[in-house]
């Protein structure tokens, strides 16, 4: 019977740290953000992807963007390149790609994500 309680005990010990442990991870991130707040988050140490085409990369894009076109078929192979820890703007002309991209960058470790509301086609600072 001492054997039985001892176990029980040890096993209620152990499930209730482990769901301590796990609500206190940090949560994700992933919201849409106006151009304002886009632009006030450029300004700290982040990650700027442009999702679009390389055709309307030429046309105009963010300083400092990095292309990583998300028609191509390695697309999530790229996003592993880079550090999922680092906050991360994304855009791409407006809105749809860039929502998509996000989704697949939560799925795969991202823990803070911004997506350009709008897209670069609602980007007043050109």
């Amino acid at each position: 019977m001492k054997t039985y309680l001892f176990l029980m005990i040890a096993f209620l010990a152990f499930t209730s740290c482990s769901e301590a442990q796990n609500s206190q991870a940090p949560e994700t991130i992933n919201k849409v953000v106006n151009a304002e707040e886009f632009n006030e988050l450029l300004k700290g140490d982040v990650q700027l992807i442009d999702v679009r085409t390389e055709g309307e990369y030429a046309g105009g894009a963010i300083d400092g963007a990095v292309l990583i076109n998300f028609m191509e078929s390695d697309f999530e192979e790229r996003l592993k390149e880079l550090d999922p820890k680092k906050t991360t703007l994304v855009y791409c002309a407006a809105g749809g790609r860039s929502g998509k991209a996000a989704k697949i960058m939560k799925e795969i470790g991202f823990s803070e994500v911004y997506d350009l509301k709008g897209g670069y086609g609602n980007w007043p600072f050109k």
